[in-house]
């Protein structure tokens, strides 16, 4: 039932080895939704160290800490828009921000660069792109691309650029208190170029 609906989902063809660790391996995470005795819906996922991603994906955090990796995420045609896949969602991340688990810092997945419906539905749900990969699929035969797209919980965030830390010295010399004149107007200096070149690069990027 499982491997005839993945097939259905997705175009990537699993080997059969695959769907049966997601069955009985428990390092898986698999729920599944169903409606009258049938699976209408199944989100696989694992937790790993962030050391055992894959190389591309191991800029995601800063510092150490777990990745939740979505696999798969699908609703049968029948059942969609009716809130299932969202179910599944939010029933996955609950569990990831309870305290036994809390070392989780990220929930990733990849999608195709194609699927736009996946891609919305991920970004409505506060995921965001993290990285586009090229020729990372291979669908009978073809390769396609495809982006990874991230959401950071229990206090997980992406490194830092250098951006980011002009932007947070700034703020922070901002507040406090300065006496000497010298010093005050060096700070207000500071913090006007860091915003104004956060500026830029937003303006570039948009």
């Amino acid at each position: 039932m499982v491997k005839r609906l993945c097939k259905q989902w997705f175009p990537i063809e699993y080997p059969d080895v695959w769907y049966e660790d997601i069955t009985a391996n428990p390092r898986f995470y698999a729920l599944a939704a169903t409606f009258q005795n049938k699976i209408v819906g199944l989100l696989v996922a694992e937790t790993k160290p962030l050391t055992k991603m894959n190389k591309e994906d191991q800029d995601l955090l800063t510092g150490q800490g777990e990745v939740g990796y979505i696999l798969s995420l699908g609703v049968s045609k029948d059942h969609r828009r009716n809130g299932v896949a969202s179910l599944l969602l939010d029933n996955y991340l609950n569990l990831l921000t309870t305290h036994q688990v809390s070392a989780v810092k990220a929930v990733l997945l990849h999608v195709l660069t194609s699927n736009e419906a996946a891609i919305k539905f991920y970004e409505k749900r506060n995921f965001s792109r993290h990285a586009f990969l090229p020729y990372y699929y291979n669908i009978k035969g073809r390769p396609k691309d495809g982006f990874s797209y991230v959401r950071y919980i229990n206090g997980g965030h992406a490194p830092w650029s250098l951006l980011d830390y002009m932007h947070h010295f700034a703020t922070s010399w901002y507040i406090v208190e300065v006496c000497s004149w010298p010093l005050r107007v060096a700070c207000k200096l500071w913090c006007f170029l860091a915003h104004a070149a956060t500026a830029v690069m937003t303006h570039r990027c948009s």
